[in-house]
C-alpha cells in the first residue's frame, strides 16, 4: 500500500521531494526495497502531524504536504489541488480538501470525518458525527460535506503545530486538524474534484483491492 502511496505522490508535479516517515521498521524496510526514500522518527508521537513536524524540522522548503500512508489511490492532481491555494495567499497557513456527500449513510459512519465551511471557505469543524444536524428535516438537507484527510502546511505553521499538546477536542475526536482550529489557525478547505478511499477497516482494503484490480475502459 505504502508503494502506491509513494509512487502517486511522486506524480504530483507540484512536489519536489517525497519522504516516509516512520517509525516501524517494516514499513522502512518495504520504503527501501523499492527504492523511496524514508525517515525513521521517534515512536511517541502522538499524531501524523507530530511525526510530520519532526521531519520537516531537517528540511528546507516552504510548504510541507502530509499524505496520508493509508490512501493507496490518491489521485496525484489532489496535491495540486490543496497546495494551489498558498500560490495566491501568502498568509495561509493551512490547507486541506473535501468532497459533497451524496451517500445519506457516509454521515453517520465515525471512519468518515464531516467538515463544515464557512463563506470564505475555511473550515469551521471537523467530527466524527453527524454535522451539520438538521433539527427540521422538513427544511431540506444543507450541504453535506465530507473530509479528505489530505494537508498541506506552511512550514513555519507546522513547527508551532508540533510544539503544541493535543487539544481537548482534538483527544475528544482523535482529529489532529481540530489542534489547528483550537489555537486559531484557518485551514483553506478546497473543494477536490478526484474521489479519495482512505483505507480505515478490513472492508475499506477490500474495496480499494477491487478499484485497483477492475478492468479499466
Amino acid at each position: 500500500m505504502i508503494e502506491h502511496v509513494y509512487r502517486r505522490a511522486t506524480a504530483s508535479p507540484s512536489v519536489a521531494q517525497v519522504i516516509v516517515a516512520t517509525d516501524d521498521l517494516r514499513i522502512a524496510s518495504a520504503v527501501q526495497r523499492f527504492g523511496g526514500d524514508v525517515r525513521m522518527t521517534r515512536p511517541d508521537h502522538r499524531s501524523g502531524t507530530d511525526r510530520l513536524a519532526e521531519v520537516a524540522a531537517t528540511l528546507d522548503c516552504d510548504i510541507v504536504v502530509n499524505v496520508q500512508g493509508d490512501e493507496p489511490l490518491i489521485d496525484p492532481r489532489s496535491i495540486d489541488e490543496v497546495i494551489a491555494p498558498f500560490v495566491v495567499d501568502p498568509s495561509l497557513q493551512m490547507a486541506t480538501l473535501y468532497r459533497r456527500i451524496h451517500d445519506i449513510t457516509e454521515l453517520n459512519n465515525p471512519n468518515i470525518t464531516k467538515v463544515v465551511i464557512d463563506r470564505g471557505g475555511f473550515a469551521l469543524y471537523f467530527s466524527r458525527a453527524p454535522i451539520p444536524h438538521q433539527r427540521e428535516p422538513r427544511g431540506g438537507w444543507p450541504p453535506l460535506y465530507r473530509h479528505i484527510g489530505l494537508y498541506a502546511y506552511r512550514r513555519s505553521a507546522l513547527m508551532v503545530l508540533g510544539s503544541l499538546e493535543p487539544t481537548p477536542l482534538e483527544r475528544a475526536e482523535s482529529l489532529e486538524q481540530l489542534r489547528a482550529l483550537e489555537h486559531g489557525i484557518r485551514i483553506k478547505a478546497v473543494e477536490s474534484a478526484y474521489e479519495a478511499f482512505g483505507v480505515d477497516t478490513p472492508e475499506d482494503l477490500e474495496q480499494v483491492r477491487r478499484l485497483m484490480t477492475a478492468p479499466t475502459s
